[in-house]
């Protein structure tokens, strides 16, 4: 995908990702050229799924979730697969859902207020689901550094 992009589509990305909220028509300017040009690339960078998405990120802890765990997910059938996401999906503490390969069918991001409530997510609503055969966790002390791919 990055052989599409050319040097104005990777300037683009990389005047977004310093600021998201970046005027089109000031990288246009930086760039020397339209402001519809750059309206027209950033759709297409949209369309072909560079960009998925703007919305801010917000800081859990911030917001009072000041505990975070990295939770691997055994299944008793790998059948259950999609059906365990999809409820898994309407657990808002859980914010992140990958499926990897190894000892753990899914690996979940969940963030929680404190270990009480880490646990009554964990016992309550998780375990709960029907096709999950156990859940293994490991706490979050902190992000070293998190960031997007380079485009060079």
């Amino acid at each position: 995908m990055m052989d599409s992009l050319d040097h104005i589509d990777k300037h683009i990305l990389q005047l977004l990702e310093k600021d998201g909220r970046i005027a089109f028509s000031t990288i246009a300017q930086q760039l020397g050229v339209s402001n519809t040009m750059i309206h027209q690339r950033v759709e297409k960078l949209q369309a072909k799924g560079i960009i998925p998405e703007f919305k801010p990120r917000f800081d859990e802890k911030a917001l009072g979730f000041g505990l975070a765990s990295y939770t691997g997910i055994v299944l008793d059938k790998d059948p259950h697969t999609e059906r365990v996401v999809e409820e898994l999906k309407q657990i808002s503490e859980v914010t992140e859902c990958y499926y990897i390969a190894g000892q753990y069918t899914l690996f979940v991001k969940i963030i929680a207020k404190d270990s009480d409530h880490l646990r009554d997510i964990l016992y309550k609503k998780v375990d709960a689901i029907d096709g999950i055969q156990r859940t293994e966790s490991m706490i979050e002390l902190g992000c070293a550094f998190k960031r997007n791919v380079s485009i060079e």
